[in-house]
């Protein structure tokens, strides 16, 4: 396990720096040397799933937008993104791009090293497995970057991110490739997985359904519809969605029903390690801590709350209300009125309280079959069946929302597609609220639900604000900037900056 470990950390990133992009120096570990044997192959997967985290994700999605309010413990965290303040020096861009190339290069250097393992007798089924599950991984990391740094992921031509299945040498300046290039990468990957991974659902590792759930997302950022309702649908006969009990029992990493695939966190692992002796923005592995200090009580040092924008669409029937709202909030009943505003309207972030005893830190769900769900309400859409008791925009929504409110819902009539893709984006906001989905589904849905970011004119008020109070989809801050440190290690890729930038 040592010199596996050895690896993982010496690993270079493609695209940090110069000094990352020299993965050849002299002394490193070489795969040859690292996977030996088909437990080296399992350990190097292990330290694969160590490179993935959501809580950049999480954080810039509930920041930018419009999830989030200044907390009244707040010393200035994360103000310029708060700001919508964004550019090629940004945190949030320099941190998705490396951390998403630094998965895809761990994942191809266990891809390739597997060429030249023995394998032997009894072990051809893990050997699969392993292969399978990290061509699922880099094709998941592919997407990822697609999803953040390309303009329009329906534009096969458009300019993607840079499609990586080799190890770059420290000469290679490599160009953008535009979207159906990383598409090919992608689907040849997600091919091999499928053609690999062997049947079994623990939400906690790459599974043949992760493959079936990607594919899903994926197709309905690329606006193929058909595509993503077919994937969709095979998923929630085996994933029902969760009830009442178990929706907030998920939240406290008890319940898995409804969960595809999450990314585990622990008491001892390397985040909950990352995490310990520091608090606020500095525990990166506690997705908790990207809204308060210690934990999320009214003396936990909540630095952000609850925007009020996001907080007048909860209702306190719906179960969604427990989970997001912190039990110990304080809540105004005539907010817009109030004396001292900020201390009379304290709506406490309660979706990561934290498990096995450990403050703020939860598992991170990337996949779970509410999604899926939606996705058939936008594919409807789409195809014009907004209304309707059943096969509709109203009728998925309306599923959905019995699950989470104490009794049945009516079932809503939209004058139009403009109000279904807005009732769409609302209750994702909802459904998905500070798990890293509200910038992306800003950019995807906005302008057909004619909504862009919007917050409560209270929460603008703040001098910390600096009016920062509204953004509209159309503008290029919906696509991160390519980050300086790339631009810096890659003159090539100078000229293919994104627009606005």
């Amino acid at each position: 396990m040592k010199k596996i470990i050895k690896f993982v950390f010496l690993l270079a990133l493609f695209a940090s720096c110069e000094d990352a992009i020299d993965i050849d120096q002299v002394g490193n570990i070489t795969t040859d040397v690292a996977f030996q044997s088909v437990q080296d192959l399992q350990e190097g997967l292990n330290g694969l799933y160590t490179n993935y985290d959501m809580v950049q994700e999480i954080a810039h999605a509930s920041t930018f937008t419009d999830e989030l309010a200044i907390g009244f413990n707040s010393g200035g965290q994360r103000a310029t993104e708060y700001q919508f303040i964004l550019d090629a020096t940004s945190a949030a861009p320099a941190t998705l791009w490396v951390r998403g190339y630094g998965e895809i290069n761990t994942a191809t250097r266990i891809i390739l090293a597997a060429e030249n393992v023995p394998v032997e007798e009894g072990e051809q089924g893990d050997y699969n497995d392993i292969l399978g599950q990290a061509h699922a991984l880099r094709a998941y990391s592919h997407f990822k970057l697609l999803s953040y740094f390309s303009t329009d992921m329906t534009d096969d031509s458009a300019l993607g991110v840079v499609a990586v299945d080799f190890i770059p040498s420290i000469d290679d300046a490599l160009p953008r490739n535009t979207n159906a290039q990383v598409f090919a990468l992608i689907e040849a990957d997600l091919q091999r997985a499928e053609n690999l991974i062997a049947d079994q659902s623990n939400a906690t590792f790459v599974s043949q359904d992760f493959v079936t759930a990607l594919r899903a997302r994926m197709a309905l950022y690329r606006g193929q519809y058909a595509t993503a309702v077919t994937h969709a649908q095979s998923l929630l006969g085996d994933y029902p969605i969760a009830d009442r009990t178990e929706y907030a029992n998920m939240f406290l990493d008890v319940d898995n029903t409804e969960i595809i695939f999450k990314l585990e966190r622990t008491l001892g692992d390397v985040f909950d390690r990352a995490g310990n002796g520091v608090s606020g923005i500095a525990a990166q592995s506690r997705a908790g801590a990207k809204f308060a200090f210690t934990n999320e009580t009214i003396n936990g040092g909540a630095y952000f709350e609850i925007g009020r924008s996001l907080f007048n669409l909860l209702d306190t029937d719906d179960i969604r209300f427990d989970v997001n709202v912190g039990s110990e909030s304080v809540i105004s009943a005539d907010y817009q009125n109030a004396a001292d505003f900020e201390n009379e309207d304290i709506l406490l972030v309660g979706k990561y309280p934290g498990s096995e005893t450990q403050p703020l830190m939860n598992d991170l769900k990337v996949f779970r079959s509410s999604e899926m769900l939606l996705i058939l309400a936008e594919a409807a859409a789409v195809n014009g069946n907004i209304n309707g008791a059943a096969n509709s925009t109203a009728a998925y929504i309306k599923q959905l929302r019995d699950a989470r409110f104490t009794a049945a819902q009516p079932l809503d009539n939209y004058a139009n597609a403009t109000e279904a893709y807005a009732a769409i984006l609302n209750e994702r906001r909802i459904e998905f609220a500070f798990e890293g989905h509200r910038y992306l589904d800003l950019k995807r849905l906005g302008s057909l639900a004619n909504q862009g970011i919007l917050r409560d004119p209270l929460d603008c008020a703040d001098s910390r604000v600096n009016g920062a109070c509204s953004l509209s989809v159309t503008d290029h801050r919906f696509t991160l900037p390519i980050p300086q440190v790339e631009l810096i290690a890659n003159p090539t890729m100078r000229e293919q900056q994104n627009p606005g930038y």
